[in-house]
């Protein structure tokens, strides 16, 4: 049997534990890579390298630094600013974190812009006293950072992947603010989406206990922390700065920004070690990790080539532009639910390019298309890093599928009837 064929079976298998969850999720991601490496589409050593890879860091840093701003009480007061400027409408509160999502994942990467924004919106949920819950904004932000990201060709990976593969083929290339042609009306389809459609339907979808309770319950029996000094606030909120200037400097990596801030907290006191290790939320580790092994095996087994080409065999030669822009950004948005964005633009970029070439067409706008599509994945926790964050909200598969699939739906509805205003075709 073919890789590409045990490839496909492997992730069909763990897409059904996914849903039906009999297993956690994570020990489901576990199981996969290893499959992928016991029956050789992939090496071991790629099957779990998501381990070492810079979004794993970036996550495991941020979730530290996250949890020593908790710990100093930085976070708290952070939150306490935002009740004040929302009230306790959560509503309003949803608004405030979609706009505020949007400048930062815009112009950093839609990544960093999330694991900035956890620590402040758990603070405020923290400092809300119910009025606002986890598992109703943290969803919403990560479905909101992996739009923003892309407003502007610097805001994910896809568009500059696709940027290089136009320059190098002597190709148009895309305006820094071209994607916002796109970007833009989804981000306000989502704030129409969460305020109407979503608003009551993750209520209904979302049944479960909230992790701040469950956490707040399981303190209770504790004895209660004495208040951090003044000098660890200062340090913990110093460090906040430094990872979001780190971020923007471009100077290391995000993963290194966020473990030197990590380390930075650990070791002037701002978390211990020991609460370091209890807080992180190692699903979303594990998870984050094994999409990539994940990603690897369809990319390297020729699965996810065999899905897109028998997608564009399908059309036939006789396709109009639009048609073949939709299938594409079809085929795009599916693969970006099961593989990174970037995986998915560096398998289709060079079909787009080939097909366009073949038939006659714009060439940038087709490639467009997929770029566009690649950004908007929200069905899966596995879909992108800031979507696997959002599962600290205790999230199960389902609820993916449920909201944030059904947003999936509709902005690719949007986009596909954009095509003909903001492509050339």
């Amino acid at each position: 049997m073919e890789a590409s064929t045990i490839a496909l079976i492997i992730i069909g298998l763990a897409l059904i534990l996914y849903i039906t969850e009999p297993i956690p999720v994570a020990t489901t991601s576990i199981i996969a890579c290893l499959a992928l490496a016991i029956f050789r589409v992939v090496p071991f050593s790629s099957a779990f390298a998501g381990f070492g890879n810079d979004m794993v860091f970036l996550m495991a840093g941020m979730l530290v630094v996250g949890s020593a701003l908790f710990e100093t009480g930085v976070a708290q007061i952070l939150g306490e600013k935002i009740i004040a400027l929302v009230g306790t409408s959560e509503k309003k509160f949803i608004v405030v974190l979609i706009l505020v999502a949007t400048i930062p994942a815009a112009f950093l990467s839609n990544t960093a812009a999330m694991a900035m924004m956890l620590p402040v919106a758990s603070a405020a949920v923290a400092a809300s006293n119910g009025k606002f819950l986890k598992k109703n904004t943290y969803m919403i932000i990560g479905i909101a950072a992996v739009t923003s990201g892309g407003l502007t060709l610097v805001g994910s990976t896809p568009q500059l992947i696709a940027q290089s593969a136009l320059r190098d083929g002597g190709h148009e290339t895309m305006a820094f603010f071209e994607l916002s042609l796109a970007g833009g009306p989804v981000i306000l389809l989502l704030l129409a989406y969460y305020l109407t459609i979503a608003y009551v339907l993750q209520k209904k979808v979302f049944n479960f206990p909230e992790v701040q309770e469950v956490e707040n319950s399981e303190q209770q029996n504790t004895t209660a922390a004495p208040p951090a000094s003044k000098s660890k606030m200062y340090i913990s909120a110093a460090v906040l700065l430094f990872c979001i200037t780190g971020f923007i400097s471009g100077l290391w990596t995000v993963g290194t920004v966020a473990m030197a801030g990590a380390m930075i907290c650990v070791v002037t006191g701002c978390i211990s070690q020991k609460r370091a290790f209890q807080k992180m939320d190692w699903t979303t580790i594990i998870v984050i990790a094994c999409s990539l092994g994940l990603s690897a095996g369809l990319e390297q087994s020729g699965a996810g080539m065999l899905v897109a080409q028998t997608m564009v065999n399908l059309l036939g030669d006789s396709v109009s532009p639009w048609l073949l822009c939709a299938a594409l950004a079809f085929v795009a948005v599916v693969l970006g639910n099961f593989m990174s964005s970037t995986a998915t633009a560096a398998l289709l970029v060079p079909i787009a390019i080939s097909v366009a070439l073949t038939l006659g067409f714009d060439v940038k706008s087709v490639v467009m298309a997929v770029v566009i599509a690649a950004n908007i994945s929200y069905a899966t926790p596995v879909s992108t890093p800031p979507m696997t964050m959002t599962l600290a909200a205790g999230y199960r598969f389902m609820d993916y599928v449920k909201v944030g699939g059904l947003f999936n739906l509709l902005a690719y509805l949007l986009v596909i009837a954009l095509f003909p205003l903001i492509l050339n075709i």
